[in-house]
């Protein structure tokens, strides 16, 4: 009798299918069933590795930071000593990977890492702002903030942007608030340029609260 050499199943494995097929189905029709099957292996395989789809969700969002960090690693440092640069870099960065991913921000959002891919990343970042004047609090504020605005924006724009929004008929619907109506333009066309405007908004505002602010007292 001949074998059949096989692929060994892992998380990795799983992960990176699963990801090619979100393109495909979006996060709502991704399945353990459809994974198994593109994988041409039953569904309770994936249980030993997944306990659920959220677990795999997790793995799925570590496989994307690995990839990211590693896009990361290869390429030059593009601010150096300006943590306002390197901050806006790093959100770029997070914009332009998740968007490769059908629903890429929501599968990311609200996820556990599975390693710590991200730990030398965030630390460089930290460095960076603490060298700059924040305090290691004022730090972490400063890295969140920019990364919830980021991951917020993806959510949105994935949400809206494939089959566009009828302004024409958000108009109609609006028609007594001329100021609602004016909005949809900047709110739902040109994502680009609408995220670097909110993203210069968010870092401006982070150096002008945050950076040589001093440590709140403990219990305040």
């Amino acid at each position: 009798m001949v074998k059949v050499a096989t692929t060994r199943l892992d998380r990795a494995r799983v992960a990176r299918v699963a990801l090619d097929l979100l393109n495909e189905t979006g996060l709502d029709g991704l399945t353990l069933r459809a994974i198994a099957q593109r994988l041409d292996v039953k569904a309770p395989a994936l249980y030993w590795h997944f306990k659920d789809k959220q677990a795999l969700l997790d793995e799925m969002a570590t496989e994307m930071l690995r990839r990211m960090a590693a896009d990361l690693a290869d390429g030059p440092d593009p601010a150096d000593g300006d943590w306002g640069a390197a901050l806006t870099g790093a959100m770029r960065a997070l914009r332009r990977h998740l968007l490769r991913y059908r629903d890429g921000a929501k599968v990311y959002s609200g996820t556990h890492f599975t390693d710590i891919s991200y730990a030398a990343p965030m630390e460089a970042q930290l460095h960076r702002l603490t060298r700059a004047g924040f305090t290691p609090a004022a730090a972490a504020r400063a890295w969140l903030t920019a990364y919830s605005y980021t991951i917020g924006y993806v959510i949105e724009e994935q949400a809206t942007a494939p089959d566009g929004l009828d302004l024409t008929a958000r108009a109609e619907r609006l028609k007594d608030y001329p100021l609602a109506v004016a909005a949809g333009e900047e709110m739902f066309r040109g994502y680009e340029n609408g995220f670097e405007t909110g993203l210069a908004a968010v870092v401006t505002g982070i150096g002008a609260t945050l950076r040589g602010a001093p440590s709140s007292p403990s219990g305040d």
